[in-house]
């Protein structure tokens, strides 16, 4: 066998394991269970993609796929760092909705608990209120 024979075998080989790969993360960010999991698995997939668009540009001898590989890994960093952002979202308001229950259980006088933990989850105590008595993470606000 020659080395341009045997460099065919490779890539293809290489490729199709990475495919493999790929539909391993599709399935965790179908799956989850935790949001935070399916973030990791779609910037994966990303990555992976990049890999395989790199490893076709040496397979077919074309430098342009590296310009397209490029401008990928670029659109991929945005899009990881949209979704954190709407993850970090909808986990302070479920938060504050978790807030808002645990207030008025506590000060539920005469009320029943469903009563005052159904007003809490309409959003009886504001954004503010709750952010003047939430604490601060290591992070601070992004």
């Amino acid at each position: 066998m020659t080395i341009p024979v045997v460099s065919e075998y490779f890539f293809g080989s290489v490729i199709i394991v990475i495919v493999l790969i790929m539909f391993a993360c599709l399935l965790r960010a179908i799956r989850g269970p935790e949001i935070a999991d399916r973030i990791v698995a779609v910037n994966m997939l990303g990555t992976l993609t990049i890999m395989v668009i790199c490893i076709l540009s040496l397979w077919q001898n074309e430098s342009y796929l590296l310009d397209v590989a490029l401008i990928y890994a670029m659109i991929s960093f945005l899009a990881v760092v949209v979704l954190t952002r709407v993850y970090l979202g909808v986990h302070r308001e479920h938060l504050m909705n978790k807030k808002n229950r645990e207030l008025y259980v506590d000060f539920a006088d005469g009320e029943s608990a469903d009563a005052a933990a159904s007003d809490a989850v309409s959003g009886a105590l504001s954004a503010e209120e709750f952010s003047a008595e939430a604490p601060t993470g290591k992070g601070g606000d992004i």
